[in-house]
């Protein structure tokens, strides 16, 4: 099959665009190009180019269609519309059947033609997060100035151009060159396919793989660092980034002044990473290396001396700032810092962040008397949460608000556990982070995340859609891995309660609201993690339980016994039962009422009875956590129930017999829907 080329040339492309761009490339093409069926479709990106390279067809046979049209008694406008929604005139039909018909007629066409129409249209509509304009009078759009279009068809330009009768489209036309390295090889260069372009550009200091660049980067520090007997601190976000903003990366090694390495290490990443996108070291120890990775887009003949000390340059002032800002802080107490937050605002409809830290100090007390926390240890951390808001080092870096809170609250002589408790409440900030461990903090980061829930439910701040601007399900998440990971047995619906109970609602209405939204993002949490999600909706449909971490041993007592030959027959027949209540009921329901035990003549139903009393032991065994011998008694009434439905005629003509039957089923669904509804679950 022919192979297409394209490629997208111009100004540096910001790296968080690259990705996305050569995606939505690959996504246009495919679509303008399906009648040419292409495959093996790959995509390239880089700082100044976005490419791609398929298999197509050689082109489109011609085809003929028939189009059926309305009746030919249709009235007047119905055929006019006919016609100009097919491009056609009265000529072009024909009567068939008491219908016009249309004959529509596509002639063969060539791959070059078809991509010659179909690419200048993909051009101007492209779906760049943001796009410019640049000199000139065109109304053409691009991420940043587009420069060269080069497209080919087994090494043949095809040409087309982007102007139409109204816009020179800054005359870009397609053609088959390209350019190199910005600095190392400069001009543009003729190429004649992808594996042309690939070697061209490497030979003229391009690597066009992002894959490739990322792994020259990463090994690059990666042996740099360990000839100095340390290691790279990870962050693949800060690799990627870098991998885009570099075309021949040239790992380097800067030294840090030994006058800086007092900082706190947090302090110097993201100082290194924010404003300079350098990499931290680590010695073996742990601790900040005196020493940083960046990465150079060019090999300079002196081997990267004159850079290195460049780099280290900037590096000492930027560290200068942060030198200031980290003892100007210090002057001022963190708990004297608390008064300043009344003039922070939190959210325009529920105040400060001085009221809010007020909130959370009573909150952190609740949650500590339920966990064993020290409660004065809690409340206090609490109160200073917030207070580095106020802090120089942390209004220039926002990413360390809490950890800067731990390293003041040190300072000032704070227990270790107020320290710790004030640097991890914002844990767990995303899927990766670790959560709090220790009684104090978990205390703290349940009620910062819970005070927020409360407040933005109870101003109706809800997520709706993909919409969730105050990070809702985040600190839902984050509530529910607290909880799960510390394997914490509390009671969620008191504490909701509290936390709501600062604010100007319902209490317990408000408190439902968000245990209902906790246990949904949990139910996601255990869809992502490949377990029954569904089960557990059957668990709280039962029973809302807010003590999550007894919810889920019941919900995989439940998925354990649905894995086995007894628990999905049960499944099976409990599905039975409740089809042939819902018929029934809707003839001469609700068959309420408790069972006639006289009236019981078949063994088997006699027998599904007696099971039915056994099996009430389950209620027992679930007050007691016992969930595998819950699941065992719903597991000891699958023989009877087998049998039940094989020897038994549920509809008998009796009346008398028929709704007994009936009333035995639904203490048979009652029975089951007292562990879990299983209605909710999808199968067995």
């Amino acid at each position: 099959m022919p192979e297409f080329f394209l490629e997208c040339f111009g100004e540096e492309i910001p790296a968080r665009f690259q990705a996305r761009g050569a995606d939505d490339l690959a996504r246009l093409v495919a679509e303008a190009l399906a009648p040419l069926a292409p495959t093996n479709l790959r995509r390239f990106f880089g700082p100044r180019r976005i490419a791609l390279a398929a298999e197509i067809a050689a082109g489109v046979a011609a085809s003929a269609t028939l189009e059926r049209g309305p009746r030919i008694s249709a009235p007047e406008q119905a055929l006019s519309g006919f016609l100009r929604k097919h491009g056609a005139s009265r000529d072009d039909l024909r009567q068939e059947n008491e219908f016009w018909v249309l004959e529509k007629r596509v002639p063969a066409l060539d791959a070059a033609s078809l991509i010659a129409a179909a690419l200048p249209p993909l051009f101007w509509r492209f779906p760049w997060q943001k796009s410019m304009r640049w000199g000139g009078t065109s109304a053409f759009t691009w991420v940043r100035p587009l420069r060269r279009i080069c497209c080919l068809l087994d090494g043949a330009v095809i040409p087309f151009a982007l102007a139409n009768s109204e816009d020179d489209g800054h005359d870009l036309a397609a053609s088959g060159l390209t350019e190199g390295h910005r600095f190392l090889a400069p001009g543009p260069v003729a190429v004649e396919g992808l594996a042309s372009w690939q070697a061209t550009l490497r030979a003229r200091k391009v690597i066009p793989e992002a894959s490739e660049r990322i792994a020259l980067i990463r090994g690059g520090i990666g042996r740099l660092a360990a000839e100095r007997g340390l290691s790279v601190v990870e962050d693949q976000g800060l690799l990627e980034e870098v991998a885009g903003l570099v075309e021949w990366p040239m790992p380097l090694l800067g030294r840090i002044d030994e006058a800086f390495m007092d900082l706190p290490p947090e302090v110097m990443q993201v100082s290194m990473r924010l404003n300079q996108r350098y990499f931290a070291l680590r010695q073996p120890d742990g601790k900040a290396a005196p020493c940083f990775a960046f990465v150079a887009n060019i090999a300079a003949p002196d081997g990267g001396a004159a850079i290195i000390a460049g780099n280290e340059r900037v590096l000492r002032a930027r560290f200068s700032d942060a030198r200031h800002f980290w003892d100007l802080d210090r002057r001022t107490r963190l708990a004297d810092r608390v008064a300043a937050l009344d003039s922070v605002t939190f959210q325009a409809e529920l105040g400060t962040q001085g009221a809010r830290a007020g909130r959370l100090r009573r909150l952190a007390g609740v949650i500590a008397s339920v966990i064993g926390a020290d409660e004065e240890f809690s409340r206090r951390a609490a109160l200073l949460a917030k207070a580095d808001l106020t802090t120089g080092m942390v209004g220039e870096f926002p990413e360390l608000q809490g950890v800067m809170g731990g390293y003041y609250a040190a300072h000032d002589g704070e227990p270790t556990s107020v320290c710790q408790a004030i640097r991890d409440h914002y844990a767990p900030k995303g899927l990766s982070d670790g959560v709090p461990m220790e009684p104090v903090a978990i205390a703290v980061a349940l009620a910062d995340k819970l005070d927020q829930l409360a407040g933005f439910f109870a101003i109706g701040q809800k997520p709706s859609g993909s919409g969730d601007p105050y990070a809702l399900r985040r600190a839902a998440l984050g509530v529910v891995r607290i909880i799960r990971e510390n394997g914490l047995r509390i009671g969620l619906r008191h504490i909701l309660v509290e936390a709501a109970g600062a604010f100007e609602t319902d209490s317990p209405v408000l408190a439902s609201e968000i245990l209902a939204f906790i246990t949904e993002r949990l139910r996601v949490q255990l869809r992502a993690e490949g377990a029954r999600h569904d089960v557990l909706a059957a668990v709280f449909a039962a029973d809302a339980d807010d003590d999550l971490v007894r919810a889920l041993a019941r919900t995989e007592a439940i998925a354990a016994l649905l894995k086995t030959e007894d628990g999905a027959n049960l499944f099976a027949a409990y599905r039975r039962a409740a089809n042939i209540l819902r018929i029934e009921d809707k003839k001469d329901g609700p068959h309420r009422g408790e069972v006639k035990a006289d009236l019981l003549q078949d063994a088997a139903e006699r027998a599904l009875y007696d099971a039915l009393l056994a099996a009430s032991t389950a209620d027992d065994r679930l007050a007691e956590e016992d969930f595998s011998g819950a699941m065992a008694s719903l597991a000891a009434l699958r023989a009877p129930l087998d049998a039940f439905f094989e020897n038994v005629t549920v509809n008998a003509e009796n009346i008398a017999l028929r709704r007994n039957r009936l009333k035995l089923l639904v203490g048979l669904r009652r029975r089951i829907d007292g562990v879990a509804d299983f209605s909710q679950i999808e199968q067995a």
